[in-house]
């Protein structure tokens, strides 16, 4: 059945109102935990003085959001600003070498903040992934850029690596990290697309554009280099209408989606709770999962927050950067799930869809998910809590694959054929609030703790059986039939059903 099957409008409604009540009364209880116990000592190393006006202690437990908005705002601000206003400068006056000016104040930033060691060092990944590229040879690239890559997660190479970065300064070793990080991710993106480029290759000069482009280096997100090469050089530079409007607009929202994250902050320590084990296993069975799902919930607003932030000054730039990543809370299907949709692009583009073709074969689909899931290992840091995410997520999305096959064969693809589109949307949203869980719990893998998501894990398939478990999934079954009206309205607006001709009159 398709996406645009409807359901009656009082069983949306009361679907609405389930779902409300339902995040009411776990904020009520996570709420109360979190004034309860704001001075456990425990929480003292993360749970500080707050802002006057509220009058509360504050979770500060994400070291991530407090750098960007809260300990080092002004240099990141200083620095973005900085580029916005050479950015216009050089669009009035010279459009055409634009591209370099971001190259130039690029480097001056990083040699600024790093010091000429660092450049040297990111400089030297360059040269080699440069000179591999103009060999031509995919597999070559990607081995080269993998090994590279894997220089930065093993011993001794990052302890050798990171002495080229001297000085006190409290945010080198995040800016370290994040600058080789996606410096080697951007040069395998340059080094794969000249592989494909038929006459001739592209110039050093136009990876070091790449590359030093200041609000992409540090933190992302990632475009791929035949994007990034054509936008970056275009002459025309008109905007379309009210496109400054949005830009605006988008700054505005996400400086409120900011305020919005650190006043919950006052009032819900969603952070610093999930690290007190002794704490969470006296926790009702409301407050325990409504603290896995804001916690997703939370982990999405940054991404997409800190990526909108610097998506602004792109889009200032007259680029189009990758989109925020999609909420956790539209997510019921694998295939969609990811929390930066810059790496996500990348993968897709070099492995999954390289290897997968058009996804409809079980073994390339798995060879491809293998693969992808892989260098996201890599990426993200090998460890256990890495590898058996890295597992999970691959089993599930090769299982969406086989269940899709399994259920468009007889005798199932005759049943439901005979089925109203509105019962059969109902059936598919039965199996996707199972899948939505699971989805949830995998993730908690990444972002949180092992220990914490086999808690949730426990509480939810067996402590809390029947009762709590046939409550939440009831509840979750409500929030999927609203992402499916969602997308079904979303449909309608992409391709609207065609109106049907006026009925004859006859005389």
């Amino acid at each position: 059945m398709g996406v645009k099957a409807a359901l009656p409008r009082y069983e949306l409604y009361f679907y609405n109102v389930v779902l409300c009540l339902a995040m009411l009364w776990a904020a009520s209880w996570i709420y109360e935990v979190s004034s309860s116990n704001a001075n456990r000592r425990t929480f003292k190393s993360s749970i500080k003085p707050g802002w006057y006006y509220i009058g509360r202690k504050m979770d500060m437990a994400d070291v991530e959001w407090s750098m960007w908005f809260s300990t080092f705002w002004a240099h990141i601000l200083f620095a973005l600003s900085g580029h916005v206003i050479f950015a216009k400068i050089c669009s009035l006056l010279a459009p055409q070498y634009r591209s370099l000016v971001y190259m130039v104040y690029g480097i001056l930033a990083v040699f600024t903040s790093m010091g000429w060691t660092y450049v040297t060092l990111i400089l030297s990944h360059c040269v080699l992934l440069y000179s591999i590229s103009l060999v031509k040879l995919r597999w070559m690239c990607f081995s080269t850029g993998l090994m590279t890559l894997a220089t930065f997660k093993m011993e001794p190479f990052v302890s050798w690596q990171e002495a080229f970065v001297t000085g006190g300064f409290d945010l080198r070793h995040i800016l370290f990290y994040g600058g080789c990080g996606f410096t080697i991710m951007r040069c395998m993106s340059f080094a794969l697309e000249n592989c494909e480029r038929k006459d001739g290759n592209y110039s050093f000069l136009e990876l070091l554009k790449y590359n030093f482009y200041l609000p992409f280096f540090y933190f992302g997100p990632i475009m791929t280099f035949d994007k990034f090469y054509v936008q970056a050089n275009k002459s025309d530079l008109s905007r379309k209408e009210r496109e400054m409007w949005n830009i605006s607009l988008q700054a505005l929202l996400n400086l409120g989606a900011i305020v919005m994250v650190d006043v919950l902050f006052h009032f819900m320590y969603i952070l610093t709770i999930p690290t007190d084990m002794k704490l969470l296993k006296h926790l009702s069975d409301w407050a325990l999962v409504g603290l896995a799902y804001w916690n997703l919930v939370y982990d999405w607003v940054k991404a997409a927050v800190m990526f909108g932030v610097i998506n602004t000054v792109s889009k200032l730039d007259h680029l189009d950067p990758p989109k925020p990543p999609k909420c956790i809370t539209m997510l019921y299907v694998f295939s969609e799930t990811h929390f930066d949709r810059g790496i996500n692009d990348w993968l897709c583009k070099y492995v999954y869809n390289y290897l997968g073709g058009k996804h409809d074969n079980v073994l390339d689909e798995l060879v491809a998910t293998l693969c992808t899931f892989g260098i996201t290992s890599l990426w993200l840091g090998p460890g256990w809590g890495v590898f058996i995410w890295a597992f999970l997520n691959c089993f599930g999305l090769n299982l969406e694959l086989w269940t899709t096959k399994l259920f468009s064969m007889e005798p199932f693809f005759s049943v439901e054929m005979a089925m109203s589109e509105a019962m059969s949307r109902r059936i598919r949203a039965v199996f996707n609030t199972i899948n939505f869980w699971t989805i949830v719990l995998y993730n908690l893998l990444a972002i949180n703790s092992l220990e914490f998501a086999k808690l949730v894990a426990k509480r939810l398939l067996l402590k809390g059986f029947p009762l709590s478990t046939m409550v939440v999934l009831f509840v979750t079954y409500c929030l999927v039939q609203l992402i499916k009206e969602t997308e079904r309205r979303q449909a309608l607006i992409d391709d609207p059903d065609p109106i049907p001709p006026p009925a004859p009159h006859f005389r």
